[in-house]
């Protein structure tokens, strides 16, 4: 501590008497009131030392950087020359090797039944609702108000939405009214019983050979996978031997004609688009035309996603259905609505405002593998008496399936 009490002490102190008497005559020139001037010369006089050692403190992390930066740049360059010399001694092998090595495996996604898909698919909702009904369930011994109670939260809960719920409860309580449900165990099977009921309601089937060509018009909001959708089912409906015209009727999203261009190329079928920016309602003429033309079995519609909010653009949608029954009497044939599943009750209340202003005829509900929120499924049935008619339960181009209620229902209470 020698060093620190030899230091000039005395001559520090004067020089910053000084250096605050330099600032305060300063801020006098410029109008500070007296009483202040101290105190904003300190304050001045702070701001400035803490600024040179903020740079001080700057100018020794970067000195000790260099060397750290250089090294790395030196094992970056060796790692790089040992990559090299590796390389060039693959290079350098017999081609007669690999012939040799055995071919990787097909993924094992590609080995999976439709069934087993479906299955990974619902696993959150499994665990959503039938997970925890088997929770309540288990160790009970009697059914109570609490049970229903706790029962009907679940529902809700999974998105079944509350009319759907109260239906459900209510079948519960007229059934123990009956005394057909006596047993806790017994809830799960008439469970079952009642949500089979609600989802294979009579509907419309979807029969693309009922009219040639068959137009389906694709709706719904904008970021629910649309056109991602109708490129996954004009792939299956060419698979299938139909010819498909895809009709690129998003002419207000940017690059949405390119995207389903894309498809097209993939599923290989035609393409017909406009311009950005064109009227949705000429590329439905003009695609009509075409589809009538060359004797297309399917032409599948695009059009702009819309929040279900906006009147115009909900008006735009029933213009596009009277231009295709002016040029295809009876079209569109299927007004199908792309929800996403992991929307929850959100989803149903836009099916519910789509259907008012342009009738449905099914639904196809995405990304149903990514959520926990499948029960929507049951909702809009309920609901609406609208059909699912497709489910995504993955990203890959055939992972759009036809929807199986009974599959559905096995899948969902699997306890396996």
């Amino acid at each position: 501590m020698e060093w620190f009490r030899s230091l000039p002490w005395v001559d520090m102190v004067e020089w910053l008497n000084a250096v605050i008497l330099s600032l305060s005559q300063l801020l006098a020139s410029v109008g500070v009131p007296e009483e202040y001037r101290q105190l904003a010369a300190f304050a001045i006089l702070y701001l400035g030392v803490t600024v040179v050692v903020l740079l001080f403190v700057l100018f020794l992390l970067k000195s000790f950087r260099r060397p750290k930066e250089s090294d790395d740049g030196i094992a970056q360059a060796e790692e790089q020359k040992k990559q090299t010399e590796k390389h060039d001694a693959v290079e350098s092998e017999p081609a007669e090797e690999s012939v040799l090595e055995p071919e990787p495996e097909e993924e094992l996604e590609e080995s999976l039944s439709l069934l087993e898909r479906l299955k990974r698919g619902l696993s959150k909702t499994q665990s959503s609702l039938v997970g925890r009904v088997d929770s309540l369930l288990r160790g009970r011994t009697s059914i109570d108000e609490d049970l229903l109670e706790e029962l009907e939260e679940i529902l809700i809960t999974a998105d079944l939405g509350i009319k759907t719920t109260q239906q459900l409860i209510g079948s519960l309580e007229s059934s123990q009214a009956r005394s057909e449900l006596i047993s806790p165990s017994q809830v799960r099977q008439l469970l079952i019983d009642e949500l089979r009921k609600i989802l294979t309601f009579e509907s419309k089937p979807l029969d693309v050979t009922s009219a040639a060509p068959f137009v389906i018009m694709v709706i719904g909001v904008n970021g629910v996978g649309k056109t991602t959708t109708i490129g996954k089912l004009a792939n299956q409906f060419a698979l299938d031997g139909k010819k498909v015209i895809l009709g690129a009727g998003d002419t207000f999203r940017a690059a949405a004609a390119e995207q389903l261009q894309i498809w097209g190329e993939r599923a290989e079928v035609e393409v017909i688009s406009h311009t950005e920016g064109a009227d949705p309602s000429a590329v439905a003429f003009d695609a009509a035309k075409a589809a009538v033309a060359r004797k297309a079995d399917i032409l599948l519609l695009d059009t702009a996603g819309r929040l279900h909010t906006k009147v115009n653009l909900m008006e735009e949608l029933k213009k596009i259905r009277r231009v295709l029954d002016r040029e295809i009497p009876g079209a569109p044939h299927e007004v199908l609505l792309v929800l996403d599943a992991t929307t929850g009750q959100n989803a149903l209340t836009q099916a519910q405002l789509f259907n008012q202003a342009v009738p449905l005829d099914g639904i196809a509900l995405t990304k149903l593998d990514g959520t926990a929120k499948g029960g929507i499924i049951i909702a809009i049935a309920a609901e609406l008496q609208v059909p699912v008619r497709f489910v995504g339960i993955g990203e890959k181009i055939d992972d759009l399936r036809p929807f199986d209620a009974e599959m559905f229902i096995s899948v969902l209470f699997d306890s396996e």
